[in-house]
Order: C-alpha cells, then sequence, then structure tokens
C-alpha cells in the first residue's frame, strides 16, 4: 500500500536512522516514498538480524526496521507491542522467534498475543536453522540444534557461523526451493499444531512479504 501524503507532513530519515514526519506550514515536501514499513523484532541479537537486515530491497521504497532484543516468545510479543505504541505508523509488525525447550503453554500464548495484537509470527520449531536448513533439503522428522548445526556444516561445505552476516548471500540462490519446501512441511500439519509441530516453520511467510521489494 503507497503511502499518501498527509497534509502539512513528509516522510523523512532522521539522524537516527528512523523516519519521521516533519511538518510544514505551507506545504509538503516529500522527501522520501517510502511505500510499506516493516517492524521484525527478533528474538535472538545477531542471527535472525543479520538475515533480515540483508534482503537487498531499495530503501528509498521500503524501510525494514529489524531489532534484536535478546527476548523470547511472550517477552518478546510484548516488547513489539510497547515499539508499536510508540510508533503505530508501521504497516507490517513481526515476531520471529524459536520454539526452543520453552514450555509449551508460553509458545502457544505467544503465538496468540502476538495474532490478537495484529502481529504476525515468524517462528521456528525448533530453531531458526531449520530455515537454512530447507533451503538444501525437504525434512519432515525432528532434530536438535546440534543436529542442524552439523548438516548445515555439511551442506554448506564450510563451517556455520550462528552469527554470521553472510548466511542471506550464501543461501539467497536455494531461496526458492527454501520457500517450498517449509509450504510442503506446513501442509503436512492439519489442523496446525505449531507448538508441537516439529519441524515446522513460518519463517517464509516473512521472506515472501520482503520479496515483494526485491530487485530481479
Amino acid at each position: 500500500m503507497a503511502r499518501k501524503k498527509a497534509s502539512g507532513k513528509n516522510y523523512q530519515s532522521s539522524r537516527n536512522g528512523k523516519s519521521q514526519y516533519s511538518r510544514s506550514r505551507n506545504k509538503t515536501v516529500e522527501t522520501r516514498e517510502i511505500q510499506e514499513r516493516f517492524l521484525i523484532v527478533c528474538e535472538g541479537t545477531k542471527t535472525e538480524p543479520n538475515y533480515f537486515k540483508s534482503f537487498p530491497v531499495p530503501k528509498d521504497v521500503i524501510e525494514i526496521d529489524v531489532r534484536g532484543v535478546g527476548k523470547n516468545t511472550i517477552s518478546l510479543v510484548k516488547e513489539a507491542i510497547e515499539i508499536k505504541k510508540e510508533d503505530n505508523d508501521y504497516d507490517q509488525i513481526w515476531c520471529v522467534f524459536d520454539r526452543d525447550s520453552f514450555p509449551v503453554k508460553n509458545f502457544k500464548e505467544a503465538i496468540n498475543y502476538a495474532q490478537n495484537n495484529d502481529i504476525k509470527v515468524a517462528y521456528s520449531n525448533q530453531a531458526f536453522e531449520l530455515w537454512y536448513l530447507l533451503h538444501f533439503n525437504y525434512r519432515d522428522t525432528a532434530m536438535s540444534r546440534t543436529q542442524y548445526k552439523k548438516l548445515l556444516t555439511k551442506n554448506m561445505n564450510q563451517k556455520y557461523e550462528k552469527n554470521s552476516d553472510e548466511m542471506y548471500e550464501i543461501l539467497a540462490s536455494r531461496q526458492p526451493q527454501a520457500i517450498k519446501n517449509a509450504e510442503r512441511l506446513l501442509e503436512q500439519y492439519n489442523p496446525p499444531d505449531p507448538a508441537n509441530n516439529n519441524p515446522s516453520t513460518t519463517v517464509h511467510l516473512l521472506v515472501k512479504q520482503l520479496n515483494r521489494f526485491v530487485r530481479k
């Protein structure tokens, strides 16, 4: 949805990198024509933020505000809600978190809490690395975090570095296959039960939204 000019306002970037409105008495001067603003609040402080910050999107068309806050499940969703209260001009707000070993109750409540507050969830059961693995093969058997890392190292022909800022580039050519594998994985769960569907992920849903702005 393209942004319309608002009377007496223009959308511009502040010194700290955040977009804001500035006012003018006589006319509106548009310094950035942002079509959509995304807020992506991540459980991890490096792995997920580094990946999403690497999407090659035109910054004059889309703004991606990625934050790695080091919180999980319900506390992560609460953080996103607080940010939303401070700036309610985001078009899409996403929380990115893992099932890990958190109680089923917490995981389910976090997803429901997010949905009830118009926040989308890109979850992974068990871990975000499942999304990476799906770039290489379709997998529908439960795995531990240790297995994820070993398989990634094998498939990549190089040691997997968890906090690498090169993962998007390394995997980009395989991304279409990863999306197909993630979709196929979700289809096998009917009805879906994210907390117990191991493995499963909805990271591809966020990826597909960002891909709308990637210039081929």
